[in-house]
């Protein structure tokens, strides 16, 4: 498919459906967008008034005259609304996570063959400008150190902290580690809702890299930063404020910002690699474009939210073994 814009409906107008919005709107040459549809009557006005788009009063309406569809409604909603769509032949683009269930995924992958759509997930971290400027530095990652830590919003509290937040991290690593999980270690607490709200995560690969991943959505302050640790060197992303480290085993003559000495001949050598600004939910958007438009290669696929949907039931199972009340 080949056109000069794509007529996208939009799902869902909350916190996060009104930034895909004003991002589509600003994406004018690539988008047209048609409408919304949300349930609230109240938020849909207001956006109808403040953004000067168009109100659908059904869900068969908008995805009717639409291209595509972009899916920002909570993720209980995710596998009726992306099958609707896919089955009427439209495109979609789903928030992250893909969907409560790995069935469920699984089931929208195959109707996207037979349909003939193409899915992309929203996992934004994979577009963070951090992110992007470390990945090609990490060749054969031994061990994370990740935390994701954020402040109570009742927003998200539908599925637990695992599918909520640490999604997101369990979708870099399987991106990074081209290797095998052979074992899970997971330990939970609930502390506000009746599934765990901060959670401890140990994952073992076959090739003997180790992921150590911790999760809160109770903290008193947000915190978005992973560790990678290699040979002879490790390297430091804040996903919050876009920085990057590249730590390095390095001779004397080693040319750079610092340098920490070990002994008479290595340092710690500390390199600052250029990071683009750009804005990471906007990033994917464009993608969505290329990959329907183009052909262009999607860079978080349907089968990557699977294999992170996967994990995180496997991760869900195991704290339900000393949990008392069961995960969602």
């Amino acid at each position: 498919m080949s056109r000069d814009k794509l007529k996208i409906g939009l799902l869902g107008v909350g916190h996060l459906g009104k930034i895909h919005l004003k991002l589509l709107l600003e994406l004018s040459d690539k988008f047209e967008v048609v409408g919304f549809y949300d349930p609230d009557i109240q938020t849909s006005n207001l956006v109808e008034s403040n953004f000067s788009v168009n109100y659908y009063n059904t869900i068969d309406e908008l995805i009717d005259s639409s291209d595509c569809i972009s899916i920002v409604s909570p993720t209980p909603t995710h596998f009726e609304l992306a099958k609707k769509a896919i089955t009427k032949g439209k495109h979609v683009f789903i928030e992250k996570p893909f969907t409560e269930t790995s069935e469920q995924a699984r089931e929208l992958i195959e109707l996207a063959i037979d349909f003939n759509v193409k899915i992309q997930i929203g996992h934004v971290e994979r577009f963070n400008p951090a992110f992007v400027g470390a990945k090609n530095l990490i060749e054969n990652p031994l061990f994370f150190e990740i935390h994701r830590l954020a402040m109570y919003n009742k927003r998200g509290t539908d599925v637990s902290v695992i599918l909520d937040l640490m999604i997101h991290d369990i979708d870099l690593i399987l991106h990074l580690v081209k290797s095998e999980l052979v074992d899970i270690q997971a330990t939970g607490v609930n502390i506000i809702s009746s599934s765990p709200d901060m959670a401890s995560v140990r994952l073992l690969f076959e090739n003997g890299c180790v992921a150590n991943i911790t999760s809160s959505r109770v903290s008193m302050q947000n915190m978005r930063k992973i560790r990678v640790f290699q040979e002879k060197s490790y390297i430091t992303m804040d996903l919050m404020n876009h920085t990057v480290d590249e730590i390095i085993l390095a001779k004397t003559e080693f040319s750079n910002e610092k340098l920490i000495q070990i002994n008479d001949e290595l340092y710690f050598g500390i390199k600052k690699p250029r990071i683009i600004k750009t804005n990471a939910i906007q990033e994917e958007l464009k993608n969505f474009y290329g990959a329907i438009s183009f052909g262009e290669e999607i860079q978080v696929t349907a089968e990557d939210a699977f294999h992170s949907i996967e994990i995180a039931e496997q991760i869900i199972e195991k704290m339900n073994q000393t949990f008392l009340v069961p995960v969602n």
